[in-house]
């Protein structure tokens, strides 16, 4: 297993939480492909819980393509690739097992008359090594 965390980053809880649903329990190099078409506006990422007014996508409902949160994502999921590299661990058969965006410290921007707090997002993510023996190992475990 390995991990990694990005701390008071600059994007949005609320999409943050949504991407998180989106990349959960897929390999790593899938996820990042689907992060690079979010970016790219081929593929729409669906908002299940924050999707108040939002407009609908082909084949999804309502969807949106956060792309700077993407590339953040896509960030921290090559540093968790490094990191479980660095502890000798597969990385092609890397899977997210546990993923999830929490809200930071907020700090101000400051203005003439107004100010107002910058969105602040925190996010960790585990990655271990799963292979078809191990996944037909849980699935006999289940049954038994």
């Amino acid at each position: 297993m390995a991990r990694a965390a990005g701390m008071a980053l600059p994007i949005s809880f609320k999409q943050s939480v949504e991407i998180c649903k989106f990349i959960k329990n897929r390999n790593v190099n899938d996820a990042k492909k689907m992060l690079q078409k979010v970016i790219l506006k081929k593929t729409s990422v669906p908002f299940t819980r924050y999707n108040h007014d939002l407009s609908h996508k082909k084949k999804i409902g309502p969807g949106r393509y956060p792309e700077k949160a993407s590339e953040w994502f896509i960030r921290i999921i090559e540093d968790v690739e490094a990191n479980a590299q660095f502890k000798g661990i597969n990385t092609s058969n890397l899977v997210i097992t546990h993923i999830s965006a929490h809200k930071a410290g907020k700090a101000w921007h400051y203005g003439r008359k107004s100010r107002r707090k910058m969105k602040r997002t925190n996010i960790e993510i585990f990655v271990e090594e799963k292979t078809k023996k191990s996944e037909d190992k849980i699935i006999k475990a289940k049954i038994e």
